[in-house]
């Protein structure tokens, strides 16, 4: 079974860098990706996906990633349960992060120095994979 996810859009904020009570960073960001067609009142449709990016990615994202970035991403979509301050459940479903591309220049001014088109994974494969 695969649950593999593929999106290529906008951020529509700055990313948000917590740390878990074990200290481990968790940057949640959202992101716009225009669908390819256009609707029946002639405006292109935009689906939001929230996302989170884990540790070391998470610093990475949460430090050069801005609002309007491009950006494409691969990982996996996940539903969160959780009860809500009210006592309410409520589900969630957001892409768990395994690689962010940045896909265009880093605005002048801004932040750290970062490569364009720089590419984040979280783990690195072994070369002595048998497949």
């Amino acid at each position: 079974m695969m649950n593999v996810i593929i999106l290529e859009g906008r951020l529509v904020a700055d990313p948000e860098l917590r740390y878990t009570p074990q200290g481990v960073p968790v940057a949640h960001f959202r992101m716009a990706v225009d669908r390819p067609f256009v609707g029946q009142d002639g405006n292109k449709e935009t689906d939001f996906f929230q996302l989170v990016a884990w540790r070391k990615l998470g610093e990475t994202v949460a430090n050069n990633l801005t609002k309007g970035r491009l950006v494409s991403v691969r990982g996996r979509l996940q539903m969160r349960q959780y009860e809500a301050q009210d006592g309410s459940k409520r589900t969630v479903y957001e892409i768990n992060c395994d690689e962010v591309n940045f896909l265009d220049r880093r605005p002048e001014g801004a932040g750290a120095p970062g490569d364009a088109g720089a590419s984040t994974q979280t783990e690195e494969l072994p070369d002595d994979l048998p497949f």
